[in-house]
Order: C-alpha cells, then structure tokens, then sequence
C-alpha cells in the first residue's frame, strides 16, 4: 500500500478549485472536493494503473489521474517516489491550459 502525500502547490491548487466553484455553488464545491478526495485514494492502491505524463517523456513514474466530475472533472499529477510513496504534485480543472 502506498503513502499518498500533497505538496503544498496541489493543497493550494485543491483550495483554489475549491474556491472557484465556491462562488456560485456550495454543493457542487463540496461535492467535488470529496470527488477528488475519493479519486486520490486509488493511489493507495494502483498508482500505475493512471496514464503516464506527457506522453511518458518524463519517465514511467510521473503520471496523471483522470477524476471525472460533471461536464469536465480534474487531472492530478502525480508522481511514484518509491515502493511506498507516491506524491501529488498538482490538481488541475482540464479545461486549464496546463499545471499551475
């Protein structure tokens, strides 16, 4: 089982998600906070089942989680430190142009 940790980047990109929907609708930013909650903990278990970042170019171990929410969802890179951690680097909406 692995250790999932956040760098404080994807803590701020999670607050700042959390904000933007914040601003029209409670609901839907609590119910996508705990989407993503949900979402990172497959990590846990399969962080390799997620598809490699950038295409692999960066090796096999960066990779990106696909959580689907409404119309759209959120993409977290991630990345497999070792046998046991695996770290988020950022949390980003993908209609965004790239991680913040």
């Amino acid at each position: 089982m692995f250790k999932v940790r956040l760098t404080e980047e994807a803590r701020d990109d999670l607050l700042r998600l959390y904000d933007l929907l914040l601003e029209n609708n409670f609901d839907a930013a609590e119910c996508a906070l705990e989407t993503i909650a949900d979402a990172l903990r497959l990590l846990e278990k399969f962080p390799f089942s997620c598809r490699k970042a950038a295409k692999g170019l960066h090796g096999s171990f960066l990779r990106e989680l696909i959580i689907p929410f409404g119309s759209a969802g959120y993409v977290a890179l991630f990345e497999i430190d070792d046998a046991r951690t695996v770290t988020v680097l950022a949390v980003r909406h993908q209609r965004e142009q790239d991680y913040h």
